[in-house]
Order: C-alpha cells, then structure tokens, then sequence
C-alpha cells in the first residue's frame, strides 16, 4: 500500500471518529431534551387542571424547548413539538372563553329613543366620518400636512362659537343688576353751623346736583352723545366693537382701553369700582346688556350726566357748569357744552386753567366735538360757524374758592371732626355729615373786622412793610371752646392759617409760665439745699445785661462766654419782686427764675397749660423768655385760658357734636387734666391782671376781670397781646416775612406800634370790647 492510500484512509477514520463523537453529543442531548420535556409536561399536568388551565402554561414550556434548540443546532427544533400535549390539556379553556365572547356579542334589548333616533343617527353618520377631522393631512406633503383644511377651519370656528353663546347664554342669565348703588354715586355735602345753629358752610369734596334730563338742554346732551356715544339711542347697551378694541389692546399692551358706551360707563359710575380690568370690563358688559332692557335709554342717559366726574370736585353736568362758567346748565351753549363733554376723557389732562399742553388738548377736542355734531346732523353749519373761538372758563372753581374767614375755620372744624369722631378721609369725602361747631359767630365778626381795619392802616402809613405783614388771633374759652380765629386775609391766596401757625417766637407773653413754674415747683438756688418756695413777693435783680447763674456759678455758652439777660428796653429795674416784674414785663428776673426753677420744669408747665411740646426749644436760659418758643395763636390763647380755668387744662377743640342722616356720630371728649394748683393759677392771673393794668389804667373798672399781657422780642421780629375777658382769652400776632424769599421773620418797622400804644393791642381790644 502506498504511503498515500494510507494517508488517505487515516483521515477518513479521523473523520469517521469525529462523526461518531459528534453523533455521541447529539444523542446525549437528545435525551436530556427528552427528560425535560418529560419534567415540563408533568409539572404542567399537576399544575393545571381541566377547569383552570390557560395558554401562559404552553407558552412557558415552549420557551424552554427554544432554549434547548439554541444550544443543540437545527436539528433540535423537531424537540419542540411534544409542547402541543401541553396545549390539548387546556383545550377546555378556549372553549370557556369562546362562550363568554358570545355571550357577550348577544344583541341587547335598545330603549324605546335609540330606537327613535337610530334612523337619524344612520343618516347623519356618513356625514359626521367626513367632517371627522384627518390630521396631518394625508393628501398634503410637507409642512403642507399640517395646515387644517377649509372643513376644519369652518369646525372649529363654529364649535368657538357655539361655546361663545352658550357661555354667554349662561352669563347674562346669572348677572343682576345690583340694588345698591354706588357710594360714589350718591355723595353729599358736608354741612357747617356756628355755635347758634344757623348754617355757617356747605362743602364737600363731591359738589353733586342732579338735574331732570328735560332740564338738560338738547345742545348740551348731544354735545356730551357726540364726544362719547354717538350711537346711544340705537346700540344694545354695549359695543361689540368697543369690547374687542379694548380686550386686543388690553392683551396687547397690558392695559385697559376705551370700548365703553354710555351705557357701560353710567354702570361703572353707579355700580362698579373703578378698577380698570378684563373682569370688570365683563361684568360692566354684562349689567348694561340687563340695565338697557330694564331702563329706558332717557333715564340712562339722565343718571350718566347727573353722575360722571368733571373735575373740580365735581360729579354732574349741573356743577359742572357751576363750576367751570359759573353759570345753571340750561344757560350753556353749545360751545360750552362742547367743552364740558371733552372733560368726560379726563378732566386732568382737559382743564386748560392747569398747564398749557391741557389747554391745546382741549382746544383740539372742543372743536372736534362741535364738528362731530355737525355729522351727525344735531348742530346746524351756520350754528358750527358762530363757535370759532374757545370758550375760556374760569380760572377756578366759585364753589369751592369764597376766600371768606369761614373757610379757615371749615379747615380747623373738619381736621377736629374726622380726628375726634375717627372719621377716615374717604368716608368724610363721602359727606352727609352735619358739624356744629363752637365758632361764635358775633365773634368772629369783631375778630375779623378789628384785624381787617389795622391791615388798612398799615397799608395806609407803611405801604412796603404792609406787604409782608401777617396777622393771626384766636380766641379760646375756658373750657376749650374755640370761638373764633383770623386766618388771613384770602383763603384762596394764603395756604396756611394763621391762627394756627407755630412762625414766630411768643417774646415776654411767654413769663406767666415761668411764673407759674416757680410757684408751683419752687426753686434751688445752692447745690444740695432743698427747694425753696417761691412768692409774688419773692425779690429778684431786675437789671439789665447780668450774667445769668446756676448753683454751681455763672452759665457759659457753648462759645465759652458768660451768658446774659437782657430787658426788651434796656431799662435796669434793680430788685424787684417777680410780681411787679411780671405787670412791667421785665425779662432779667424770669430768666433767673427759670434757671433755679430749672428749665425741664419751665417746660413741663407750659406743656400741662396747652402749649405743644413742639413750640418749644431746647432747654437754654433764653426758653424762659419766650425767643426760642414759637406758639400758635391757638396755642397762646388756651394756655391763658388754663389760667382763667384755675388751673385746670381742657384740649381746645372746634366741634361740639356731628350727625349724620340723623343719627349721632360719637365723638371723643376733649382731653381735661388739672396743669397747676387752684393757687397757683388764681396768683398768674392777678398778676396778669396787674400788667393789663399798668399799661392801660384807664381802659377798663378795677373790678372787672380783665388781664392781658403784652409780649415783644429783643429783635423786633413780633409782637403779641394775649388777654382774658370773662373767661374767654384772645391772642393777638403780628410779624412780617416775606414768604416768597423765606421762613425768615423780618423787622416789624414800627408797623406794631409802640408797648403803650401795639397794634396787637387795639385788634384784642376791639375784639372783645367794649371794655368798661
């Protein structure tokens, strides 16, 4: 045999060896499928039974005969089949399952209306698959796919629109119109009276009079139609248009904007807020749609006019034309009308008496207005032709501006009022509050009369001074009462009120209440000595420019000079007891007096009589003689009527009682506390009385009881009386400043005249007069 043959035969039994062990692996295989299969089909037999068995048992042997034919090759798929014994076994469950389907694909019985509608519904159905929407577009390419066709362009518009009527079907249905109304809308003037009863003013921050609309002229109702709702007598009460104009901008630009008929406004005006929102808009859409089938368009039209806001302080057309003509509605032109209806856009930007830029608006309103009512053919060509040149109104309100002494104490009585009665500002706007004050008419008359004849004399003899020259006065009763005060001279020109003024320092009208202090609290003139009391007869040196002391030595200031006291005149008095200093208004003495009495106890007494702790400066030796003390009228007047009192303080006060429709508003009691001792008081009086006295011997009987005091600077920068006559006390400034430079006080000039002879004096004494 060739060593080839043998070659080859050797590779054939390699082969065949490798056949027979491959074989080998295949039948060991084979049977270790056999015997799992073996152990599947017995576990799913014990597993299921006849009346529970599902597929998911078949399915579990199937998969672990897949697993078997990935690891034995092709041949090993056969080995899967015994799987289907698997599946015979729960043959009994498709049957079950078959049955239930069938029950339930049984017809079941149809009411009596599917049956009624069936037919309709067989009929409508082919149309609803066709207008059933095919979105992206099948029969498009491209972005093309996702335009809606026309069909579903035309659903969708009606199906919005649908829901739009039903939601406002709904809305309309569940709006009322409101049975209040408005608290804007019926507001009042708020009544004054004098002390007597009789009507004093009538003011308010509304001034409201509502006119029938047959009082209303033609001219000025289609004058205000034309500017704002020309299409009145015809629309629904809304405007759709308006409504969409204004929802746009709103969403837009983030404000609210126009789209209002009269209709919606006079809603606004009476049963709204104005709160400039999406939601009141709607709910103002709303209650017009019901008002305008509930109220004949002449009313509406007559409540708008009678309610809308002008400016000036004014609601109505009435006042409106009182106020900017001065004139009743039914004398108005057309022109004027014209003007009038373009306040209705907002008096703050049409007023022309407020600025330029306001006059040219209103100017180019105006005569857009006449010729809006040309177009609409309710003003005739040649009547537009007489009207080219703007009606000017007043340059301010007549009902509000009377510049009489009776708005200054309107001022006092309505700060008293909403702070005693815890009226807020809002409500007191609101009005119908009736104030009776404790001003007394015949009073006030003298006061006003006395200050008005010194300011013509001033004018007379000192005409450039007089210019700068203020005067203020105040007379208060013992028990608080403020009876009367002088202001100023024009309520409209001076914004303050004189009498209630802190400008100027009180001079020696302030010593009785050093005075006081000393007799009520004594004095320490030595370290560690206990006070003393002091007297009317108590003796202090009266001289001129000496060094003002405390315990410890001479008082320096802060530039490291000794500090001095001086007289008014100069004049050394030597000692001299504090009463007669008191009735000569000596300085020296009362400034020593105030250092041994000590100066927080100076301040504490004028305090407890009714001068604010805010008139009063530091503690310094020149606070005991009134230069650094500033005072109102007021002020002044009640401290020295804590004198006539005895001692006993009342807080003065301008309203005595409120009502209100009828009813009585509660009013805090002015606050009384006793400020010195019953002696003490009776002492500053007699001493007062003293003074009144030495200055004037003659003007008024020993007997009666009459004080006063004069009170003069070392500057000559003021001049003050301040007197009591029967319980009532009146004080009396005079001071120039010219407040168009500064606050700075000015040299009197002689315009107060002489200490005999003052003009504070005169004025207090022809107001309380006669005397004696």
């Amino acid at each position: 045999m060739r060593a080839s043959d043998k070659k080859a035969r050797a590779k054939a039994d390699t082969a065949r060896a490798a056949d027979e062990t491959m074989q080998l692996k295949v039948d060991a295989l084979r049977e270790r499928s056999a015997a799992g299969r073996q152990a599947h089909e017995t576990m799913q037999l014990r597993a299921l039974s006849p009346e529970s068995a599902v597929p998911s048992g078949s399915a579990d042997s199937t998969d672990s005969d897949d697993s078997v034919n990935s690891a034995a090759s092709t041949e090993s798929v056969e080995s899967a089949e015994p799987a289907e014994p698997a599946e015979s076994a729960e043959s009994g469950s498709p049957r079950r399952a078959s049955s239930r389907r069938a029950a339930r694909r049984k017809p079941r019985a149809r009411s009596p209306l599917a049956e009624r509608l069936a037919p309709l519904v067989a009929a409508v159905a082919p149309y609803a698959r066709r207008l059933k929407p095919a979105y992206p577009r099948p029969d498009r390419v491209g972005w093309r796919r996702w335009l809606p066709s026309g069909r579903q362009w035309l659903g969708a518009v009606l199906s919005a629109f649908g829901l739009s009527t039903v939601f406002f079907a709904v809305a309309y249905a569940a709006t009322d119109v409101p049975q209040n109304l408005n608290s804007y809308a019926t507001q009042q003037d708020n009544v004054y009276f004098w002390a007597d009863g009789t009507p004093m003013a009538r003011t308010g921050w509304v001034q409201r009079q509502a006119m029938p609309l047959e009082d209303i002229p033609e001219d000025v109702r289609w004058a205000v139609l034309a500017a704002e709702n020309e299409s009145f007598y015809t629309d629904p009460g809304i405007s759709f248009k308006g409504i969409t104009r204004a929802v746009w901008r709103t969403l837009g630009r983030g404000d609210t904007q126009g789209g209002s008929t009269i209709t919606q406004q006079y809603v606004k005006n009476v049963y709204l807020s104005q709160d400039r929102t999406l939601g009141r808009k709607f709910t103002e859409a709303m209650i017009a749609l019901k008002l305008d089938n509930q109220m004949s368009k002449d009313k509406i039209l007559e409540g708008y006019l009678n309610t809308s806001w002008f400016g000036r302080g004014t609601y109505g057309i009435q006042r409106a034309a009182q106020a900017y003509y001065g004139k009743e509605v039914d004398d108005l032109n057309a022109s004027e009308a014209a003007f009038l209806a373009s306040l209705l856009k907002g008096a703050g930007l049409y007023d022309p008496t407020l600025s330029k830029a306001n006059h040219d608006r209103a100017v180019e309103r105006w005569s857009w207005i006449l010729d809006r009512m040309v177009k609409i053919g309710k003003l005739s060509k040649a009547e537009r032709a007489k009207y080219r040149t703007f009606p000017e109104p007043l340059e301010r309100n007549p009902l509000y501006a009377t510049g009489k002494q009776s708005d200054y104490l309107v001022e006092l009585a309505a700060q008293y009022a909403k702070k005693a009665a815890h009226i807020s500002d809002k409500d007191f706007d609101l009005g119908g509050y009736q104030i009776y004050t404790t001003f007394d008419r015949a009073l006030e008359d003298k006061l006003t009369k006395a200050v008005t004849k010194a300011r013509k004399k001033a004018q007379k003899t000192a005409p450039g001074p007089a210019r700068t020259v203020h005067y203020g006065a105040a007379s208060v009763a013992a028990d608080g009462r403020i009876l009367a005060v002088y202001g100023g001279p024009d309520h409209r020109k001076q914004g303050f009120n004189e009498s209630n003024a802190t400008t100027v320092p009180a001079g020696s009208a302030f010593q009785p209440f050093v005075y006081a202090a000393g007799l009520e609290h004594g004095v320490i003139k030595q370290r560690d000595v206990p006070r003393q009391p002091v007297t009317p007869q108590t003796v202090y040196n009266g001289d001129d420019d000496i060094p003002v002391t405390t315990p410890e030595g001479p008082y320096w200031d802060r530039s490291g000079r000794k500090v001095t006291s001086r007289n008014d005149d100069g004049k050394s008095w030597g000692q001299i007891t504090l009463r007669k200093a008191l009735a000569n208004s000596v300085n020296t003495p009362f400034m020593q007096l105030g250092m041994d009495t000590g100066l927080d106890k100076v301040k504490q007494t004028a305090q407890a009589a009714g001068l604010l702790p805010s008139s009063l400066g530091p503690q310094v030796p020149s606070l005991s003689t009134g230069t650094s003390t500033t005072p109102s009228a007021i002020r002044m007047a009640n401290g020295y009527a804590t004198f006539a009192a005895r001692g006993m303080h009342t807080e003065p006060y301008s309203v005595r009682r409120i009502t209100r429709n009828g009813a009585t508003v509660k009013l805090d009691a002015p606050a009384t506390r006793r400020a010195m001792r019953t002696e003490v008081a009776d002492e500053v009086t007699q001493a007062l009385g003293d003074a009144f006295r030495t200055a004037h011997p003659t003007a008024a009987p020993a007997a009666d009881s009459v004080v006063g005091k004069i009170g003069t600077t070392q500057d000559d920068t003021a001049a003050w009386y301040v007197g009591t006559v029967e319980s009532v006390s009146t004080a009396v400034v005079v001071y120039r400043m010219d407040l168009a430079k500064s606050l700075e006080p000015l040299p009197l000039k002689g315009l107060a005249g002489t200490r005999e002879d003052s003009v504070p004096y005169t004025i207090w004494a022809e107001a309380v007069g006669p005397l004696g």
